[in-house]
């Protein structure tokens, strides 16, 4: 399916309707308390985006940690950026968007509705690739599990 006309359709559709938002909310509360409201979401927004932040990547360096690859996580926090986006731009439809990409039950189940449709993929490191099997100097893959053992080597040529 061709990205360019969905494109389109939402960058004209969303301003549209943000803006009959906007109309609509300032003739129910007023002027004043509507742009209040849009900057208190911006605000509460920053907040909650720095907050689930940490805790995303919090996650991450645990899931690396126990030799993981934390492909869900990374998709949260994609997700994470793109919902602070949304925040910073002013309307209501965008901020209803971009509080679902920050609360931590809806963006996980928009990451894993993103890898069961296939959106995104999770792929493990190409052996041989342009560092090798493992990465830039490492000898091999991280154990899963196991200790550690850390030692030195040398070389004895004949």
């Amino acid at each position: 399916m061709p990205i360019f006309p969905i494109l389109a359709f939402l960058f004209l559709a969303v301003p549209l309707l943000e803006i009959f938002l906007f109309i609509q909310v300032g003739g129910w509360i007023g002027v004043w308390p509507t742009i209040g409201l849009v900057i208190l979401t911006a605000i509460a927004g920053a907040f909650l985006l720095r907050w689930q932040g940490l805790a995303t990547l919090s996650r991450v360096r645990r899931a690396l940690d126990q030799g993981q690859i934390p492909a869900l996580e990374m998709l949260e926090g994609v997700l994470l950026v793109f919902g602070g986006a949304l925040l910073l731009t002013p309307g209501f439809f965008t901020d209803a968007i971009g509080f679902a990409c920050l609360l931590p039950l809806t963006r996980h189940l928009m990451a894993r509705w993103l890898f069961i449709k296939g959106v995104f993929v999770a792929r493990g490191p190409r052996p041989g690739g342009p560092q090798g099997p493992a990465g830039p100097g490492e000898s091999g893959p991280r154990p899963r599990g196991g200790r550690t053992l850390e030692g030195e080597y040398r070389k004895d040529d004949p």
